[in-house]
């Protein structure tokens, strides 16, 4: 035994140290003191520090001593101290920690919302009677916009791009009994649910049009389902009777099976049979909205603050901004201040539907706004203030609100980064404990600084011609759910021309330039194309949609295909020599196509393939060739020399070619 051995100390277990302790007192010590953990704020009593540290008032003034030796102040039990280093020091000294808390005493006042609020409901003797607003609403393409058309004697359809509404109209019609009636139009097409929800919610009346030879479709549903939603009744028009077949009864059973029973079926809906081409049974139409209106008793206040909402927003080449609002209460005039969303304005001017300028607007009439500082947004509430200074504030307030938002999903997402750091980090601790390490090596190479995104990505810069449009445009991107494959980068929208800002966005970010409705000036065009930054002009929502999943199967990456060349049987198989050596021939017979030389080949026996590669030789009648037509025999050597081939066996010279994937996306039109 060596004395290294005999020398050393065993060290002894848990076990053995409790054996020996046995029957004998155990020195144990008392925990570190000073931990206590006292909570301290500004400008504290001396009292306030003596409760914190449940202590004497005696022990704060003698720590007082050692903490404020420059100073001649007298201390008593209500004396503040305005230094927090001094209060901090007190801590000290007195054996603890501090923290920093609110002081108890504070009561945290709220905010005083400073947003503007709708005014409380007019008593009944300042109302009076006002026009109905009516919503045209049904499925694209069924003759809404006709319809209209045909009671204002106006042709706007033919205005419209691809023979369809893709934006919310609001105007005017005055009857034959000298009433006025507002008509909001709105799209029929799948992508605009958003403008027709609007649409809905704003009026007091919904004109279902639903086209005689269609019958009920799906966005004729979703119109019910809006109207219903906004509690507003129901007139159906049964259009296109002038078609030759059309069945009336069976599109007013259809509706019925929808929950719009009409009159003539026993329920309480008018439905009138109407041809807006022919200009068939127009009055009657008027005349059921007449009655429905005077059934309503539809009454407004027009004195007052304006209320209303805002229908559309849009930048104009040459007007600026402005804003179609539909006004519900109060009575609009120039001067006016308004807020709306994020946007507010002093009106300078008032326009209508045929842009005649128009000193006042009073309930139920709508009209274009100009004078917008900022821009509002489709949908937004319209209010008036007192002045400018109370829609700055406002407009701060509105902004404050919006950021405190902001921060609490900024919040709410470092949380739930914050979570799964701690989870990684707590995997990675019970390792290091478990392999008895404070280190481990990391795993694989060292993930370098700048990471390059190798990714397909299509990023998209956006402009439209109003609010509406550039809205359901970005709904319809909202759809697309195939990033794995391309990602969809949205990096930019508005509205109006398109701008020297748009194209440097979309060069920093290697965007395509998509312009719904709106010119580009021919200097950003040029500059455009000298920087290479696509812009793409449409005036048709689903053409739009279309180019933008054409991009994106462009991006998609080529996978390949097996095209086939050719096919042969062998015959037999031959031993040639090459040198010293002796290599296998399969003598075939091409019965398909041809082969070729620089191709792929495949031989199966029985289903099964025995080999795949290239060709070393291929020979006819001795000679090196590099194809072999249908019907001709040919020696053909592969490059594996070890392979053998048996007669019966089927060769398939085949090649790789590039395949374009298509994407598989469906915005749901």
């Amino acid at each position: 035994m060596s004395c290294l051995s005999l020398c050393s100390k065993k060290r002894k277990t848990p076990e053995e140290k409790a054996v020996e302790n046995l029957g004998r007192r155990v020195i144990r010590y008392s925990p570190k003191a000073g931990t206590e953990v006292v909570g301290i704020w500004r400008n504290m009593t001396v009292l306030d520090i003596a409760n914190v540290l449940k202590k004497d008032v005696d022990h704060v003034f003698q720590a007082l001593e050692f903490a404020d030796k420059n100073s001649d102040t007298v201390y008593k039990q209500d004396t503040v101290i305005h230094n927090p280093q001094i209060i901090r020091d007190v801590i000290k000294i007195l054996g603890c920690r501090f923290k920093l808390v609110a002081p108890p005493d504070k009561v945290i006042e709220e905010e005083e919302n400073r947003d503007a609020v709708p005014a409380p409901p007019s008593p009944e003797s300042a109302l009076r009677p006002r026009p109905p607003v009516v919503c045209v609403m049904g499925h694209v393409d069924h003759g809404k916009t006709t319809l209209l058309d045909a009671l204002r004697n106006t042709s706007v359809v033919d205005q419209e791009f691809g023979g369809i509404t893709q934006h919310i109209g609001a105007f005017e019609v005055r009857l034959p009994s000298g009433e006025t009636v507002t008509f909001l139009d709105t799209p029929g097409h799948a992508a605009f649910s958003a403008m027709r929800a609007r649409g809905a919610s704003a009026t007091d009346i919904v004109v279902l049009v639903v086209a005689a030879d269609d019958g009920v479709m799906q966005q004729t549903l979703e119109s019910v389902r809006m109207a219903r939603e906004a509690d507003v009744p129901i007139l159906v028009a049964v259009n296109k009777i002038d078609k030759p077949g059309v069945n009336i009864e069976r599109t007013l059973r259809s509706l019925a099976q929808h929950g719009v029973v009409c009159e003539s079926l026993g329920g309480e809906v008018q439905a009138v049979a109407v041809s807006a081409l022919r200009r068939l049974h127009l009055d009657s139409l008027l005349e059921a909205l007449s009655l429905q209106a005077q059934m309503m008793r539809l009454r407004a206040d027009p004195a007052g603050r304006v209320e209303g909402v805002v229908l559309e927003a849009q930048v104009h080449p040459h007007l600026g901004k402005q804003a179609t609002v539909l006004v519900q209460r109060g009575t609009l005039r120039k001067g006016c201040v308004l807020v709306a969303g994020t946007g507010w304005a002093k009106v300078r001017v008032l326009q209508t539907a045929e842009g005649r300028s128009v000193p006042e607007a009073p309930p139920s009439r709508p009209v274009a706004v100009l004078g917008w500082r900022e821009l509002p947004a489709a949908g937004d509430l319209l209010l008036e203030v007192s002045s400018e200074r109370r829609a700055n504030e406002v407009m701060r307030w509105r902004h404050a609100q919006r950021m405190k938002e902001k921060q609490q999903e900024d919040l709410e997402a470092i949380k739930e980064k914050e979570a799964q750091h701690q989870t990684q980090y707590k995997a990675a601790l019970a390792r290091r404990r478990a392999l008895g390490r404070m280190r481990i090596r990391p795993e694989g190479p060292r993930a370098k600084m700048i990471q390059h995104d190798d990714h397909p990505t299509l990023s998209v810069l956006l402009k439209g011609d109003v609010d509406g449009s550039v809205e359901a445009i970005l709904d319809i991107l909202e759809t697309y759910d195939e990033h794995e494959r391309v990602r969809l980068d949205l990096v930019h929208f508005g509205v109006g021309q398109v701008t020297p800002n748009d194209l440097e966005i979309a060069q920093a970010f290697n965007a395509a330039i998509y312009a719904f409705n709106v010119e580009c000036p021919p200097s950003v065009a040029a500059e455009a194309k000298d920087a290479g930054v696509p812009i793409k002009k449409h005036n048709v929502i689903y053409q739009l949609v279309d180019d933008v999943k054409e991009e994106i199967s462009a991006r998609i990456p080529k996978r390949q295909v097996e095209e086939l060349v050719g096919e042969a049987n062998v015959l037999q198989q031959f031993l040639v020599s090459e040198g010293r050596r002796k290599v296998p021939v399969a003598g075939c017979r091409c019965v398909r196509g041809a082969l070729a030389r620089a191709a792929l080949y495949r031989v199966l026996r029985g289903g099964e393939v025995l080999f795949e590669g290239k060709l070393a030789s291929m020979k006819h009648l001795k000679e090196e060739v590099n194809t072999i037509k249908r019907d001709m025999e040919c020696g053909l050597r592969f490059d594996d020399p070890t392979f053998e081939v048996q007669p019966g066996d089927t060769v398939v010279c085949y090649k790789l070619v590039d395949a374009n994937d298509q994407t598989s996306w469906d915005p749901g039109f």
